[in-house]
C-alpha cells in the first residue's frame, strides 16, 4: 500500500510555489492566471500520474499541460516563468513518489527564485558588468566543458604532465579569485584596498606586493590600506596552497599541515594588526572593481605549473629527491602555487613520498618571499617595504619552525 506521506509533500510544493505565484497575480486580466489552486493540483496530479502510470503517465500529463498552457491567450497572465513553473511543479509531484526530500529541496530552489525576480533582474542589468558576465561564462565554460574533456593520464617529458591536474589548479586560481572579487563589490570601497589585495593574491601575491607598492608610491595617503593588502595577499597564498594540494594530493597537504597552519597564522595576525590601522584612516581613495580573473594571468600560472613540473621530474631523475628541491626554488622565485603544485603532482603519481614535498615547498615559499621583498623596495619604496617585509619574515619563519616541531 503507498505510503501517504508522497502526497502530502507533493501538496505541500505546490502550495509553498502556488503562494508565490499567488501574490505576483495581476489584476484585470479577461482569464485569471495560475495561483495557489492551479499549482497545488499541478503537483498532485504529478504524483498520481507516477502512482497509476509511472513515467509514461507522468509525461502525458506533462505534455497535455503544456498544450494547455500553450493554447491560452496572450493576455492570460501566463508568463513563461509561470508557465515553466508550472510544468516543474508536475514533475515535482511525480519525483515525490521515488525521493520525497530531493523533490522538496528543488521545490524551495524554485520558490526562491521566483520571488527573487526583481532583485535578479536588477543584478544582472545594473549591476553586473559585461565584464564580469563574461569571465562568468568563461569559468563555467572551463569547468563544465574543458575539464570532462581532458585525459586523467600522465602525459609529455618524464610523464610529468597531468592535463586534468593542471587544469583543475587553472580553475581553481580563477574560482577563488572571482569569489574575492564578489566579496570586494559587497564590501565596497572602503576596505576594498585591502580585500583587492587579497584577492589579488590568488593570482600572483609577488605582482600584488608590487601593485601596492605603485599605489603607494603614487597616493602616499594610501599606506597602511596597501600594506595590509600586500600582507593579506600573503595569507591567501598559503590558502590557495592549501587548496591546490588538497586537490593534487591530499597526502601532501597532510605531510604540509602544520607548516602551513602555523605561518598562515603568523601572517594573518600581522595581517590583522595593519588592517586594523588601516581601518581607522579617514583618507581613502575610490577603487575600481576590475574583472573577477584574468583568464591569461591563469593560464600564465598553469604554463609556469607545467614547465615547474617537467623540471622537478628531470631534476628528480637525474639528481634524486636534491633535484626536486632545487626546481622548487627555481620556481617560487615565479610562483609559489605552481612550485607547490608540481611537487604535489609528483607525489600523486606516487614519484616521491608525501613527506618529501615539504621542504621543496617550504623552500618554494622562502624563495617567493625572498622575489616579493625585492619588489617591495623597487615599487613601493623603502617606507613600504620596511612595513611589508616584517610579515614575509615572520610568515617564513614560522612555517620552518612548524617543520621543525614536526
Amino acid at each position: 500500500m503507498q505510503s501517504p506521506l508522497p502526497f502530502a509533500v507533493a501538496l505541500g510544493i505546490g502550495l509553498l510555489i502556488g503562494v508565490e505565484r499567488e501574490r505576483r497575480k495581476r489584476t484585470g486580466l479577461s482569464r485569471p492566471a495560475a495561483g495557489i489552486r492551479s499549482f497545488a493540483l499541478a503537483s498532485l496530479l504529478g504524483a498520481v500520474s507516477v502512482h497509476l502510470g509511472g513515467p509514461v503517465l507522468l509525461g502525458l500529463a506533462e505534455v497535455g499541460l503544456a498544450l494547455l498552457l500553450l493554447t491560452r491567450a496572450p493576455d492570460a497572465g501566463q508568463g513563461m516563468a509561470t508557465r515553466a513553473a508550472l510544468l516543474l511543479t508536475l514533475a515535482l509531484g511525480g519525483l515525490c513518489l521515488h525521493d520525497p526530500a530531493l523533490a522538496s529541496g528543488l521545490a524551495v530552489a524554485v520558490a526562491i527564485l521566483l520571488a527573487a525576480r526583481s532583485r535578479l533582474h536588477r543584478f544582472v542589468r545594473t549591476v553586473l558588468s559585461r565584464n564580469e558576465l563574461v569571465d562568468a561564462l568563461i569559468l563555467a565554460a572551463g569547468a563544465l566543458v574543458v575539464l570532462p574533456l581532458l585525459p586523467d593520464t600522465y602525459l609529455g617529458p618524464f610523464d610529468a604532465l597531468n592535463p586534468r591536474t593542471l587544469w583543475k589548479f587553472t580553475l581553481l586560481v580563477m574560482t577563488i579569485s572571482a569569489g574575492g572579487h564578489v566579496a570586494l563589490r559587497l564590501f565596497g570601497p572602503r576596505i576594498g584596498l585591502p580585500l583587492a589585495g587579497f584577492a589579488s593574491g590568488f593570482i600572483s601575491s609577488t605582482l600584488t606586493v608590487g601593485t601596492m607598492g605603485q599605489r603607494v608610491a603614487a597616493e602616499p595617503l594610501l599606506m597602511g590600506p596597501a600594506v595590509a593588502g600586500a600582507v593579506l595577499s600573503s595569507v591567501s597564498t598559503l590558502v590557495l596552497m592549501a587548496t591546490v594540494l588538497a586537490a593534487i594530493s591530499p597526502a601532501a597537504l597532510q605531510a604540509l599541515a602544520l607548516p602551513l597552519a602555523c605561518s598562515g597564522a603568523a601572517a594573518l595576525a600581522y595581517a590583522l594588526l595593519l588592517l586594523f590601522k588601516a581601518m581607522r584612516q579617514k583618507t581613502t581613495a575610490p577603487i575600481q572593481a576590475g574583472r573577477p580573473f584574468t583568464l591569461q594571468a591563469a593560464l600564465t600560472l598553469a604554463l609556469v605549473a607545467a614547465a615547474a613540473l617537467i623540471a622537478a621530474a628531470a631534476l628528480d631523475a637525474w639528481l634524486g629527491p636534491r633535484g626536486i628541491t632545487v626546481a622548487a626554488v627555481l620556481g617560487g622565485l615565479v610562483d609559489t602555487h605552481a612550485a607547490a603544485a608540481s611537487v604535489a603532482a609528483l607525489a600523486a603519481a606516487d614519484r616521491i613520498d608525501p613527506a618529501q614535498t615539504v621542504v621543496p615547498v617550504l623552500a618554494a615559499l622562502s624563495a617567493n618571499a625572498a622575489s616579493k621583498a625585492v619588489y617591495a623596495v623597487i615599487s613601493g619604496g623603502r617606507r613600504y617595504a620596511v612595513q611589508v617585509i616584517p610579515g614575509l619574515l615572520l610568515m617564513i619563519a614560522a612555517a620552518w619552525a612548524g617543520y621543525a616541531a614536526v
